[in-house]
């Protein structure tokens, strides 16, 4: 599975937060993700993150 995140992060800082393992904030405050080839076994909380992100910006595939 691939994690992207898309334009539009507002840097609330939830995904980093709450799956540190998935994403990180950059020093500008914007979410990347670690890598983009998810973790095995992380794959649901990519899902989950993608689905709690406020704006969508979150992408997996």
């Amino acid at each position: 599975m691939i994690v992207s995140v898309i334009a539009g992060c507002i840097s609330c800082g939830l995904c980093a937060e709450e799956y540190p393992d998935l994403f990180v904030l950059s020093d500008e405050g914007i979410a990347h993700p670690v890598a983009h080839e998810v973790p095995a076994g992380k794959e649901e909380e990519a899902r989950q993150a993608a689905e709690d992100c406020p704006v969508n910006v979150i992408i997996t595939a």
